[in-house]
C-alpha cells in the first residue's frame, strides 16, 4: 500500500465514522457496532460499488476521479476545507474551484418578490438555483435553493423526496436532460455546467441513459402533477420566461391549472406563511 493510499483510507475511514445515520436522512435506530456510516450507506450515496469503497478503504484502488472524490465528500457532508484535502491526498492536485453563480439583478429580485401567492424562482443556464420566494419554499421545502437543492437537475435526479413528489417524473426527468444538451451546445467552455453532467451521468442510469440518446429538448411551459404533503395532489402549471440583459436568466412561474389546484396551492402557501408568523413570534 502506498503512502498516499494509506492516507486517504484513513482519512475515509475517520470521516465517515463521525457523521451520524441522522445527518443524512438515515434511522438512528438499530444497533450499529461502529460508529458512523456504514460502508454501503455511503457508497450508495455516493453511487459507485460498495466493492469499490471497500477498496479504497483499504488502500487497495488507484487514483479516483475527481467527479467521484466530490461524489464522497458529499455523501460523508464534507466541509470545503475538507474537500481540498480529500483532492490533495487522493490525487495531488487541488478540485475544481466551486461554481458560484451570478447574483440576480435588483428587477428580477423585484419581480420575484412581488409574487406573494405563485411559487417562482430564477434559475440560469446551468438550472442553479439563484434566488427564489417564499411560496417556492413552501412548495418544494424550507431548502430550496441551497444544499441539495441548490440545482433544479441535480436534486430533480438525486434527491428521492423531490423525485416522489413529481407524479410525471419520467417526463420532466427527460425534458431537464433534453433542456441541459441544448444549453451545452450553446455554452461549450463552461466548465461547472460540464461538471454537472459528468455528476449526473456518473449518478443517475437514467441520466446517463437519456443523454446517451441525445434527447434534444427546449420546452419552457406545460403542467405536471405533483404529490405535497399538505396539499396533496395537484396540477400545476409551469412558464418559463427569459430575461432580455443576455445574463441567461429565467424566471419560473408556477399557476394552478385547475380551482382544485388553486385551493391547495394556497392552503400550501399559507400553511409556511403561518410557520414563519408563529417561528417569528417564537424569536420575539
Amino acid at each position: 500500500m502506498s503512502r498516499h493510499n494509506a492516507e486517504l483510507a484513513e482519512f475515509l475511514r475517520v470521516t465517515r465514522a463521525r457523521v451520524r445515520p441522522e445527518d443524512v436522512g438515515l434511522p438512528a435506530a438499530g444497533h450499529r457496532r461502529t460508529p458512523g456510516l456504514r460502508r454501503q450507506e455511503v457508497a450508495q450515496s455516493a453511487a459507485i460499488s460498495v466493492e469499490w469503497y471497500t477498496r479504497l478503504e483499504q488502500g487497495r484502488v488507484g487514483s479516483p476521479g475527481t467527479a467521484v472524490l466530490d461524489a464522497l465528500a458529499r455523501a460523508l457532508r464534507m466541509s470545503e476545507s475538507e474537500r481540498h484535502h480529500l483532492h490533495l491526498i487522493a490525487r495531488g492536485e487541488a478540485p475544481p474551484s466551486r461554481h458560484r453563480p451570478a447574483p440576480v439583478g435588483a428587477d428580477l429580485q423585484g419581480l420575484l418578490d412581488g409574487m406573494p401567492l405563485l411559487p417562482a424562482y430564477i434559475v440560469d443556464f446551468r438550472f442553479d438555483v439563484l434566488a427564489r420566494n417564499e411560496p417556492a419554499a413552501a412548495l418544494f421545502g424550507a431548502d430550496f435553493g441551497s444544499g441539495e437543492t441548490a440545482n433544479v437537475a441535480r436534486m430533480l435526479f438525486l434527491v428521492p423526496r423531490i423525485r416522489e413528489m413529481q407524479l410525471d417524473w419520467t417526463r420532466i426527468a427527460r425534458e431537464t436532460v433534453g433542456n441541459l444538451r441544448a444549453n451545452l451546445a450553446r455554452h461549450r467552455a463552461d466548465a461547472p455546467l460540464r461538471a454537472l453532467i459528468g455528476d449526473l451521468r456518473h449518478r443517475s442510469e437514467e441520466f446517463s441513459a437519456w443523454w446517451n440518446d441525445h434527447t434534444v429538448q427546449e420546452r419552457t411551459h406545460g403542467t405536471k402533477r405533483i404529490r405535497h404533503e399538505v396539499g396533496g395532489d395537484l396540477t400545476i402549471r409551469y412558464t418559463t420566461l427569459a430575461t432580455l440583459d443576455n445574463s441567461d436568466q429565467y424566471l419560473i412561474a408556477v399557476t394552478p391549472a385547475d380551482a382544485a389546484a388553486e385551493q391547495a396551492l394556497r392552503k400550501i402557501v399559507s400553511s409556511r406563511a403561518g410557520a414563519l408568523t408563529r417561528a417569528a413570534r417564537a424569536l420575539g
